[in-house]
């Protein structure tokens, strides 16, 4: 039976530790624990566990130390042997062996030589268990000898001939590192022309004349001594074609000399290796390196492929500018045939290597320490491969197992030997040997035969702790021979854990798969071999996982302002998570801009080094979670830079610039400006836009301009700042291009011409010395043109002109250089003088009461003379002598643009005379006025009475007075008085109708109830109609009887004091009331006119113009004064109308009203109308106190 020993293990989180740990302890579990406290009493063969290298290159100025160590138990004790004999240490004073091991010090400081310890050294550490053996050592010193001495020659070449400095270093060990150097140890240049070869030479491919000097220097460094040897320098020089010339007619009788001729181009040829063909051989795992240096004019190019196949990817590098190939882990595979190729532009050549691995001895299977109990089988295996196929030998103990002593249990069949019913006898140490002619492998093996019950390596009561949804392994470290069976328990009287649900490994660990709440709980292992049996108890929490529920998310923010990162995490509550912000995986800058919170990461005034991936990481004892965001750090880009002006012309130039930063958001675009530092000086203007990915752009100039560019860059954050000025570049003065603009001729007075144009600026002169060609002749006659030239004005007047003609005029501009395009001609007038005619056949139609239509006759347009800009009617209320006498005569204006023949006079006042006359107007003034002509407008509805009071309240009559209506709008025929009384709760009672004559101003309502509020209605009628009305609210007195009654109350104490209360707040009441009807008082009429429409005025259209511009001539103040006053009304009420009076305000040009030609007004007056009399309630009087205590009862 085979016995594994499993070693002691420490405490480990089982849901951090991945699988592969435990599945590795089964190769340590060959080995016996050494713990004293729980193993103290087993035995184990020695195993080797330190030695030095097979070839051990030792510096020959230090002490030599042959390592060697081994464990086992008993302790072991070691040997050594030296050349295959016996190395007796206590004989040599100079070696000593370092006590509690095999390693072997030798002194040669103080006395001896290295080399007098040349040799092969082996070491054999030895219990009562067996032996192992170490390797067989190679002790050699270290040598750096020195260059022979010898005579170099000087070399001349001609330029262009190829040439090799061979180095040939003393052979040293190790072997030294060649390299070229000159007198200033300064390596040499090399390239593709001049390099070194793998072998130490300096290889030309063919030489300059900048490849002479005197000190061509090969040194070789021995590492192992830290020494560098120098060869003797070479002298090289190289003689151009013209220095060849020279010598060759200075020296011709130097036949040898002259004979000589120089390189020229040629193919490519080999300098090495030599031939088409060559073979390589190297040993498996090692760096194979090929090489091949050519020779040639111009400097042959190297290329590399392999026949039949192709290059390792991942293991094929270039050296020395593609000249050697290296491939790197060599295997048999890479066995074959290697073609390099020379190529250069007047041939090619190519040269085969042929590649052959070779392999030392490399395990397939070493073996393996056997721990068996008596009676038990068991193997031990040694395969090895290599090329050629090595040779397995066996040793035990460290003599070869055929001259070793005779065990029964052992079977040898080649590279296996087999163990049946072994005792404990059958304990040593084996040794395998695989060797070929390339080297050799050696492997110690024991075979322990042991006899122990059972034994668990973990501590007890381990507490477990593992996240949820994760593996959980619960470790049994066991050891006993014969091996042990495992099995797990969970819970005191739970059956065996089997392997549907859980992983039973063979190391004894239980693997839980995906670990629940569930899984919470108290496991036993039990480990029972046939000497017994052993438990131990581990327990096992699962945990939460922590997770990040708010992550931290992409940002794009702009330099200088501030980023905030969140992260919210959730965790096990038994769990104190550590929370840490890392930028680009490193911890964060030590600045005061970073400020990290509960959940927050805030950068305030962010920078550019501020950009990177920012990660959140929470991290418990059990698990560990991250979360991670980019910010991306922008700005407007940096100025462009370096600006340069290329391929200049007269009126062009290319200008180049290097875009700046774009600061992490792409250019979109960049604006150029340009400065005319000649006619505007530090003004910059727009020249040209060209998209983000041109720094280049060709740009059109004006002549005559000194110019300065600019250039700005544009991205989706902003545009830079300007970049520096470029050169100025002055332009080729050239004759305008351009004529002055905006030309004009208008006269000022009736006999001249005022001609004027906008100049051109200094940029648009194109030249000096910038004039204007004016020239002008009447349009409808025969004249030639008048032309003068004036200088850089922007006006020319010219006198004498007949009044209003037309004229043809044209500005040309000029310069020193020349004439600007003929310019189109535009057309003006000389000056204007007043109209000479009146409009005649004056006509007026009433529309009616406010409204009237005037027609006219047009004038002659030659009588004009000027430009027609319409008709003005001037139109008065005629008055009587004696209001003339008072006042002056208030006169209104409305003017009709254009070629007008009538037009509507609104806003008249009904049943008045009017008198009106037409004039024409252009643009010096008015022309005579038409013969004035009267008309009469009829009657219409007149306004409200100026004033209602009720005076004289009684038990059961009420007195009305009133003031007649401001504006009758004729003869009034009546009153009408329209009254209803109102209960306690406001209600409206029946409505009573009364007819009043029109010559009274006072009536005397009698028969009605007592202590009882009515409101009126009173408005005045004309034969038109209605017209707006009046309201107001009073009452009654209270009856006698009824009063007495309230006396007798009102001598009980308590109601005195209530009723004095009451009083109180009347009192205030009526104060509120009193002022806020004071605050009413008089308005003007034109207020109550724009409140209320012409009931007589239809709609009409707008485009019509029928009526004109409104103006007013006053001479008296009398005009504005305002109504008389309107009645008191109660606080919540004012004295509302409805009349037809039209405002002159709402007519003509310029304001809001308009109206067609057949008098309907444009748009509704908006004043509000009167409720219906059943709805109203206010009063126009103050209540007394007695009539409010009435009210009150």
């Amino acid at each position: 039976m085979q016995l594994k020993i499993m070693p002691k293990k420490k405490h480990f989180s089982a849901g951090r530790v991945p699988l592969i740990l435990f599945l590795c302890q089964m190769i340590s579990a060959l080995d016996v624990p050494l713990d004293s406290k729980l193993l103290g009493d087993l035995v184990q063969p020695p195993t080797i566990t330190q030695q030095s290298p097979k070839d051990y290159i030792i510096d020959p100025r230090e002490n030599i130390v042959i390592q060697c160590e081994a464990k086992g138990k008993p302790p072991p004790s070691f040997s050594w042997t030296r050349n295959g004999t016996h190395f007796d240490i206590d004989k040599d004073p100079l070696v000593t062996m370092k006590p509690g091991s095999g390693t072997l010090i030798i002194n040669i400081m103080s006395e001896g030589k290295a080399e007098t310890y040349e040799g092969v050294y082996q070491c054999t550490a030895r219990n009562e268990r067996g032996a192992a053996i170490s390797n067989n050592i190679v002790v050699r010193p270290s040598r750096s000898p020195l260059w022979t001495k010898e005579r170099l020659e000087p070399i001349t070449l001609h330029n262009g001939q190829s040439l090799v400095l061979p180095c040939r270093p003393p052979i040293g060990l190790p072997p030294a590192i060649i390299f070229w150097m000159d007198n200033s140890f300064q390596r040499l240049p090399q390239s593709e022309r001049v390099s070194q070869g793998l072998n130490g030479d300096l290889y030309f491919s063919n030489v300059l004349p900048e490849d002479t000097r005197e000190d061509y220097i090969c040194y070789a460094r021995f590492n192992h001594t830290q020494t560098i040897q120098q060869k003797q320098p070479i002298s090289l020089k190289v003689i151009s074609v013209d220095e060849l010339n020279d010598t060759i007619a200075a020296n011709l009788s130097d036949t040898e000399f002259y004979g000589a001729k120089p390189g020229k181009e040629r193919p490519p040829t080999f300098l090495t290796p030599q031939g088409t063909e060559s073979r390589k051989e190297e040993l498996r795992g090692n760096v194979l390196s090929l090489e091949c240096i050519a020779e040639g004019l111009p400097t042959p190019i190297i290329y590399w492929i392999k026949e039949d196949g192709t290059l390792p990817v991942n293991r094929t590098f270039y050296q020395n500018f593609k000249k050697t190939l290296q491939i790197t882990q060599v295997s048999e595979a890479d066995s074959g045939n290697y073609q390099c190729i020379a190529k250069n532009t007047l041939g090619a050549v190519h040269h085969t290597i042929s590649v052959t691995v070779k392999a030392a001895p490399y395990w397939i299977s070493a073996p393996q320490n056997l721990v068996l109990s008596p009676g038990e089988n068991g193997t031990l295996i040694c395969r090895a491969n290599g090329n050629p196929k090595p040779r397995i030998g066996w040793l035990t103990n460290g003599v070869p197992v055929e001259i070793a002593p005779d065990d029964p249990s052992r079977k040898i069949d080649g590279d296996t030997i087999i163990f049946s019913n072994v005792q404990e006898r059958s304990s040593a140490v084996y040794q395998c040997n695989a060797s070929n002619e390339y080297g050799y492998l050696l492997a110690n093996a024991f075979v322990n035969v042991l006899a122990e019950p059972p034994r668990i390596l973990t501590s007890a009561n381990i507490l477990y702790q593992v996240i949820a949804n994760r593996p959980a392994l619960l470790d049994c470290a066991f050891f006993g021979s014969p091996l042990p069976t495992i099995e797990w328990f969970k819970g005191t009287k739970g059956s065996a854990l089997h392997e549907d649900i859980y992983v039973l490994h063979d190391n004894g660990t239980l693997e839980i798969p995906v670990a629940q709440k569930d899984s919470t709980g108290t496991y036993t292992c039990v480990a029972r071999n046939k000497l017994g049996m052993a438990k131990n108890e581990v327990h096992l929490e699962i945990k939460d996982p922590t997770r990040i529920i708010k992550q931290p998310e992409y940002a794009v923010v702009q330099r200088g302002s501030k980023v905030s990162f969140e992260c919210k995490v959730k965790h096990d509550d038994t769990l104190i998570p550590t929370i840490m912000w890392l930028k680009d995986n490193g911890e964060l800058p030590n600045d005061e801009r970073f400020s990290i919170g509960k959940d927050h990461l805030v950068v305030t005034d962010v920078s550019d080094d501020d950009g990177g991936m920012y990660t959140c990481a929470a991290n418990t004892t059990l698990d560990s979670v991250s979360a991670s965001a980019v910010l991306r750090v922008v700005d407007v880009p940096n100025p462009p830079f370096d600006l340069e002006l290329t391929n200049q012309l007269d009126k062009g130039v290319q200008l180049t610039w290097t875009p700046g930063d774009d600061n992490n958001s792409p250019i979109t675009k960049f604006i150029i400006e340009y400065e005319d530092a000649m006619h505007e000086a530090g003004i910059w203007h727009h020249q040209a836009e060209v998209s983000g990915t041109q720094t280049t752009a060709q740009l059109t100039l004006s002549p005559y301009v000194n110019y300065s560019f600019r250039v700005m860059a544009e991205n989706s954050i902003g545009r830079s700042v300007p970049s520096e000025a470029s050169e100025q570049y002055l332009t080729k003065a050239a004759e305008p291009d351009q004529n002055p603009t905006a030309v004009e001729g208008l006269g000022t007075e009736p006999d001249n011409l005022v001609i004027t144009w906008k100049p051109l600026n200094g940029f648009e002169s194109n030249g000096p010395g910038l004039q204007y060609k004016v020239s002008w002749r009447q349009k409808d006659g025969d004249d030639e043109w008048t032309s003068v030239v004036v200088a850089n004005v922007s006006k020319y007047i010219v006198s004498g002109t007949p009044t209003f003609v037309p004229y043809l005029i044209k500005v040309q501009a000029l310069n020193d250089v020349g004439f600007a395009p003929e310019p189109a001609a535009v057309m003006g007038h000389s000056g204007e003088d007043l109209p000479m005619v009146a409009p005649g056949n004056v006509r007026v139609n009433v529309v009616n009461s406010t409204l009237a239509e005037v027609h006219w006759d047009p004038v002659p347009l030659k009588s004009v003379r000027g430009h027609l800009q319409g008709y003005r009617i001037y139109y008065w209320k005629a008055q009587s002598s004696s209001k003339r006498n008072r006042r002056h005569i208030e006169k209104k204006i409305l003017t009709f643009q254009g070629n007008k023949t009538h037009g509507m006079l609104p806003g008249l006042q009904p049943y008045s005379h009017y008198v009106l006359n037409v004039r024409v107007v252009n643009g010096k003034g008015e022309g005579p006025a038409s013969t004035d002509r009267g008309f009469h407008t009829p009657e219409g509805v007149p306004s409200a009475p100026s004033s209602l009071k009720i005076v004289n309240p009684t038990l059961d009559s009420l007195t009305l007075e009133w003031d007649p209506p401001s504006h009758p709008n004729g003869v009034l025929t009546e009153y009408t008085l329209r009254y209803q009384p109102i209960n306690s709760t406001h209600e409206l009672g029946p409505l009573v109708d009364l007819k009043i004559p029109a010559n009274k101003t006072r009536w005397t309502l009698n028969h009605l109830n007592f202590s009882t509020r009515y409101k009126f209605y009173f408005y005045a009628q004309t034969s038109v109609g209605s017209g707006s009305q009046i309201t107001e609210e009073a009452i009654t007195t209270v009856d006698e009887a009824m009063a007495s009654r309230q006396v007798d109350i009102a001598t009980q104490g308590w109601f005195i004091g209530l009723m004095c209360a009451v009083a109180l707040l009347i009192l205030i009441l009526l104060i509120v009331c009193f002022i806020r009807r004071n605050k009413g008082g008089k308005y003007p009429v034109k207020e109550k006119e724009d409140a209320h429409a012409d009931p007589e005025i239809q709609p009409m259209k707008e485009d019509d113009g029928t009526f004109g511009e409104y103006r007013s001539f006053e001479s008296d103040a009398e005009d504005h004064k305002p109504l008389k006053k309107g009645s008191r009304t109660p606080s919540d009420r004012t004295v509302k109308k409805e009349d037809s009076d039209d405002s002159l305000v709402d007519y003509g040009e310029g304001v809001n009203g308009q109206f067609n030609e057949d008098g309907s007004f444009i748009g509704q007056y908006s004043g509000k109308k009167e409720k219906e009399p059943a709805e109203g309630n206010e009063s126009s009087e103050a209540p007394s106190p007695v009539n409010a205590m009435n009210s009150f009862v």
